[in-house]
């Protein structure tokens, strides 16, 4: 009889994370693994911290105790170049998609391959083009920000995000904002860029559609506790979690989701 084949090593491996404020605990001991080539959704009511965490696990906070380790490598116990490499292998998209509004869709994805790249100019705007099309904008590079509408500035602001070819992707509440067929749009991309890319993805949000949409995994934080009191495929926690807070969460009024 052949053993059994042992499970991927974690892309992401979040350690007894506390993430802490002057005296004010936002959450504490927080742990949890990412596998490769999952889509890992954050989730929580608003104020509990999963925007906080997020930043803590791209290194824009300090934890005040733990780590996080990217295929086993600690971010926090390396020096600053060390974690500037580690966060190049990171594509970020937050709430507002973060745009530069002075510059055109197509300047704002060459940015960081001009920044990081010895890509020629010809050589940059053949990615650029490339970028958008995978985000379903193939002709609005000369549009700018303030142009096209929000769905399109989200898809822009992750056309920008995947232009280094990341191998990780990072996003802040991706619907905050949009129509429930923007949303969905959005997280059908979500998945196809998980799949084309081959990357592994981290998402914070409350938006129940999503997170039964594309969570392959998720945390619950609870902000009453600070600590996550909920971890599975959220399919799952909706009916057997034996934190009813987690259930009510998942269920908000809706009917369970059929299974796949």
């Amino acid at each position: 009889m052949e053993s059994p084949v042992p499970p991927p090593s974690p892309r992401i491996a979040v350690r007894n994370l506390t993430m802490q404020f002057g005296s004010v605990v936002v959450q504490r001991d927080i742990s949890f693994d990412v596998a490769p080539g999952t889509v890992f959704v954050v989730m929580g009511d608003s104020g509990c911290g999963k925007s906080t965490l997020l930043r803590h696990m791209v290194g824009l906070l300090q934890p005040a105790a733990g780590d996080v380790l990217y295929d086993g490598e600690s971010f926090w116990r390396a020096d600053e170049a060390r974690r500037l490499a580690i966060s190049r292998r990171f594509g970020l998209l937050f709430q507002s998609g973060a745009l530069w509004s002075s510059m055109t869709l197509a300047e704002n994805v060459a940015l960081p391959l001009e920044q990081y790249t010895a890509l020629t100019p010809a050589e940059i705007a053949e990615l650029v083009e490339l970028k958008l099309s995978l985000v379903g904008l193939r002709g609005f590079g000369e549009y700018y920000p303030a142009e096209i509408s929000g769905g399109m500035r989200k898809r822009a602001g992750l056309a920008r995000a995947i232009a280094l070819d990341p191998d990780i992707l990072f996003f802040d509440e991706p619907s905050a904002g949009l129509d429930p067929l923007s949303s969905r749009r959005l997280d059908d991309l979500i998945l196809e860029l998980r799949d084309s890319l081959g990357a592994t993805v981290v998402v914070v949000t409350h938006e129940l559609a999503s997170i039964f949409a594309i969570a392959d995994d998720a945390i619950f934080l609870d902000g009453e506790s600070h600590t996550a009191t909920a971890r599975g495929d959220p399919r799952w926690l909706l009916t057997h979690s034996p934190v009813a807070k987690v259930r009510d969460f998942l269920a908000r009024g809706h009917p369970a989701p059929k299974a796949a």
